[in-house]
């Protein structure tokens, strides 16, 4: 078995069509029609369909793409690893951020990673980690720094806490329920607005529910739920919702000024953040440089 055989079945998986596959790769049609024949007669089971509109992976062809992919991960890392310890700034680094990670940590890294790694292609995926565990496990994704996902970590991955967090309630600065002074009020005062939610769960609801069950309350009026953190950002400019969100949120300088805390009684401990990576595989320098950078607690605002 070559690791151009694996290449070759990797790129008809994602592109559907030998003929697709081939223009990708510039390789003749026949060629890379050869190539999987005889990958598929050494594994002694085929590894796609052959329909009039193209391939498709069979279930044994959909485990040894998945292999395939994460072998042909492993192996660029290696290169790109080699290339920087020799000295290189070449390659590439995939890196999954939570909301939380790119408002937080995100432009205090970007311009010492810049000066230090310049031409490495820096991939920015934003993102929790449910989206993301696939490609932590196959190696297309580097690692994944956000809040401490709850239940069971998959095998394969590890876990390392970086910091405790807290977090806040903030509004648009002028929203009628913004105090001028820093007396804290209560969530029950708030019970009532409309809010916002970054949630992926289920329930949308969920965590921002917990928070108002555990103090008795009922649960709050969800209007907006998103994943993206420039969609938070434009929903608390320009209308009056609610959000909960890290403590550090109104410093950051997009929207520092325009977007203001209100102080609560109430504690909102916030989950930890964490670094979630592949086990027993080390990053390549440049990644683990980034962490490094992202690795330690930003100031308390």
């Amino acid at each position: 078995m070559k690791l151009n055989q694996l290449r070759d079945a990797a790129a008809i998986a994602e592109h559907g069509s030998l003929r697709a596959a081939a223009r990708a790769l510039r390789l003749a049609q026949p060629a890379l029609t050869r190539s999987v024949r005889e990958l598929e007669h050494e594994l002694g089971a085929p590894l796609f369909e052959r329909r009039t509109r193209g391939m498709v992976l069979t279930s044994v062809g959909e485990v040894f793409v998945h292999r395939a992919r994460a072998i042909l991960s492993d192996v660029e890392r290696a290169r790109v690893e080699v290339d920087q310890i020799m000295g290189g700034v070449g390659g590439s680094l995939v890196a999954g951020l939570s909301i939380a990670a790119h408002i937080l940590l995100l432009p205090r890294s970007l311009q010492r990673f810049n000066k230090r790694y310049p031409g490495v292609h820096l991939r920015i995926i934003e993102g929790f980690f449910p989206t993301l565990i696939g490609g932590l496990r196959d190696g297309s994704v580097d690692f994944y720094i956000g809040p401490r996902p709850s239940g069971h970590i998959p095998e394969g991955l590890v876990i390392e806490k970086l910091f405790d967090n807290d977090r806040q309630i903030v509004c648009r600065a002028g929203h009628p329920l913004a105090r001028k002074s820093n007396k804290p009020v209560s969530l029950r005062d708030l019970s009532k607005a409309d809010w916002l939610t970054t949630s992926i769960t289920q329930e949308a609801n969920d965590e921002l529910g917990a928070i108002f069950r555990r103090h008795e309350l009922p649960p709050p009026r969800l209007v907006m739920q998103t994943q993206s953190a420039l969609s938070v950002m434009l929903a608390l400019l320009h209308s009056d919702v609610l959000a909960m969100m890290p403590m550090q949120f109104t410093q950051f300088s997009l929207v520092k000024k325009a977007i203001v805390a209100i102080p609560v009684i109430e504690k909102l401990p916030a989950p930890p953040m964490v670094l979630v990576r592949r086990t027993g595989f080390s990053l390549t320098p440049a990644a683990d440089y980034f962490v490094e950078l992202l690795r330690n607690r930003p100031p308390q605002p």
